[in-house]
């Protein structure tokens, strides 16, 4: 696959799909990787075009500086969905993933282009508040915080040299994880998916439950057993689900 675009640079096609009826787009947690969402596209393409975000500063774009801001993701990530050709899509994010498809889907509807569905996974809600200062840390707690979320392959995990390697990125996503903070008022429009563990040390049930305040469209949640990476422990159902709602696109959007 090339990668002398910008396109090309965030957006991680891993089965093609010339097709497909609908558009995810996946949105990594802090630390995560394009990588991460292999299974997803295994599953669901070529049915659907599953794009896959691959931020800078990790993989084959550690030679990049991180973004540490939420908006500036945000910004980047809207405009480049924005060149794509037209298709009803859903957005699908985990943990930092999901604030900032929480910040796209916003700018996308500002346009009048917004997504058919935002599915949300292992974050409390925008406007929900929580004192972390994990980016403030030196080095060593960072690397302690990513082992107990177990956030990154256990390969990395185990490795000293790889995990120091990552530590720019990791540093700059729970700085801008962190950071992020969004009024109360503000919503989306479009229907909001919220999936959570009921032993996640991130998001309380309540604060899964709060999604349903920031947005205006249907609201469901579910809860699965496990932490904050419950979603590895049961990817064949979410995967289900999000196969649904991309089946269901062409009947909702019919004319």
């Amino acid at each position: 696959m090339s990668q002398t675009s910008p396109d090309n640079l965030w957006f991680r096609r891993y089965r093609p799909a010339r097709n497909a009826t609908a558009r995810l787009v996946c949105l990594p947690h802090a630390g995560g990787s394009a990588t991460f969402f292999v299974p997803v596209s295994a599953a669901l393409s070529p049915g659907a075009d599953v794009v896959a975000i691959q931020y800078p500063g990790r993989q084959d774009r550690r030679a990049e500086r991180p973004i540490d801001d939420i908006a500036v993701l945000a910004d980047l990530i809207h405009a480049l969905i924005r060149r794509e050709p037209e298709m009803p899509m859903i957005l699908f994010g985990h943990s930092m993933g999901a604030v900032i498809g929480f910040e796209v889907t916003r700018r996308l509807e500002a346009e009048e282009h917004g997504p058919l569905r935002l599915i949300v996974s292992g974050r409390r809600a925008p406007a929900t508040y929580r004192n972390e200062t994990v980016h403030l840390r030196d080095d060593a707690g960072i690397i302690a915080e990513v082992r107990e979320m177990a956030g990154t392959a256990s390969s990395v995990l185990g490795d000293d040299e790889l995990m120091r390697a990552a530590l720019p990125a990791l540093r700059a996503d729970y700085r801008a994880a962190e950071t992020y903070t969004c009024p109360p008022d503000v919503t989306v429009n479009c229907p909001v998916t919220a999936l959570t563990g009921d032993h996640d040390p991130k998001t309380t049930l309540d604060e899964a439950k709060a999604w349903a305040s920031q947005t205006t469209g249907p609201f469901d949640l579910h809860v699965f057993a496990g932490g904050h990476f419950f979603l590895t422990d049961h990817a064949d159902e979410i995967i289900k689900l999000i196969s649904q709602h991309l089946h269901a696109v062409p009947a909702r959007t019919a004319v």
